[in-house]
């Protein structure tokens, strides 16, 4: 919709000669070309985004020489984002001297997010460089939703580092979310609730950058993968505590030595997560998710409020909870795969997600004596 509609305008400006040749009898010639990439995650690096341009694989470049020397075609290129672009005519209208007036010292002007998550009023906004994480959150987002307390807000799309709640009164800055392990980027701000496994955020986001790497440097296409590994023997409860540290070490090193942005800024989701919610791996490697998020972690119950209607057992897709009317209900765990229809269905509360507080390594070593 978004190509159709400036399609749309590039067209109406040629008709009105506000682009193209001698524009408006000023002798200034100036035209507009849309191209449309595949899609692909890397090519939000320059070097990238200009090969996929020329019809080669999006592959990033070594730098020098820089795009603003030699570019597209081999001429000097400057490659900007849209958001970058539309802040030009607001300069030109009322100049620096006002735009400069809007923000902070380090980062002028206003800045979009998509603003999605644990919020009660998602959607794009657009607000003044400066203003504070929570007040967006209360201001314009309404809060947390369902009155959950928030726990973190994951900011910069996929690579984006995730801030604790308590540190959320940090104003909307560049370098003051590059301080805390976060960045600006594409402007993605997603709220989590206290109901979040930060564990599992971190796994879901490098699950997406591992998917886009274009595989040209080891340490991205081997290093991700490997990090995803670890990840998802912490969400499912086989981890050793030393694999901790061998998660952080791998991210530090993909961080320190990939090509491009998306290597660079891929570790950011497991850094933050591993500084401010350590003790939640930590928890993982004792086979404990406490928010139920991880699946091969928490088992479904059923308590003593069951009056036995068999609403959930009518509900069940795998028929893991046996038909008796009128006893209490029981979940056979080999078959439950977790659906939380029978929650959903259960007028009476009945049913609970409850924490495995064995873990699997302990459980190995057990059977091992």
């Amino acid at each position: 919709m978004a190509v159709t509609r400036i399609r749309a305008a590039i067209e109406l400006c040629r008709e009105r000669n506000l682009i193209g040749p001698n524009i408006a009898g000023s002798g200034f010639s100036f035209d507009i070309t849309i191209f449309e990439g595949a899609g692909a995650f890397v090519c939000g690096e320059e070097t990238a985004l200009i090969a996929s341009i020329e019809g080669e694989r999006g592959f990033p470049k070594q730098r020098p020489p820089y795009p603003a020397v030699e570019g597209l075609n081999g001429r000097p290129t400057l490659v900007n984002n849209v958001e970058t672009l539309s802040q030009i005519p607001y300069i030109v209208r009322n100049g620096a001297a006002s735009y400069s007036q809007i923000g902070t010292a380090g980062s002028k002007g206003t800045k979009v997010f998509a603003l999605a998550g644990k919020i009660r009023r998602g959607g794009l906004i657009e607000v003044p460089m400066g203003v504070t994480l929570n007040r967006i959150i209360e201001e314009i987002g309404g809060g947390v939703e369902n009155d959950e307390k928030l726990k973190a807000v994951q900011i910069g799309g996929p690579s984006g580092g995730c801030i604790p709640a308590h540190l959320c009164d940090v104003q909307v800055d560049f370098d003051a979310f590059n301080q805390m392990g976060a960045m600006m980027g594409s402007g993605g701000l997603v709220v989590l609730s206290e109901k979040e496994c930060m564990v599992d955020v971190a796994r879901y986001f490098l699950s997406f950058t591992c998917e886009q790497s274009c595989g040209k440097c080891t340490f991205c296409r081997v290093g991700i993968r490997r990090m995803l590994d670890i990840l998802d023997k912490l969400c499912s409860g086989k981890a050793q505590p030393e694999d901790i540290d061998k998660l952080e070490e791998l991210a530090i090193n993909v961080k320190k030595s990939s090509l491009c942005g998306l290597g660079k800024t891929a570790p950011n989701p497991v850094l933050t997560t591993l500084k401010y919610f350590r003790h939640e791996y930590e928890e993982h490697v004792n086979g404990i998710c406490r928010t139920g998020t991880c699946k091969e972690m928490v088992r479904y119950t059923v308590t003593d409020a069951c009056v036995g209607c068999t609403k959930c057992a009518k509900a069940c897709p795998v028929d893991a909870i046996p038909y008796t009317p009128y006893e209490i209900h029981t979940i056979d765990t080999a078959l439950c795969v977790q659906c939380g229809l029978c929650i959903d269905e259960c007028s009476f509360d009945a049913i609970e997600k409850v924490a495995n507080t064995v873990s699997h390594r302990k459980v190995s070593e057990t059977h091992k004596v």
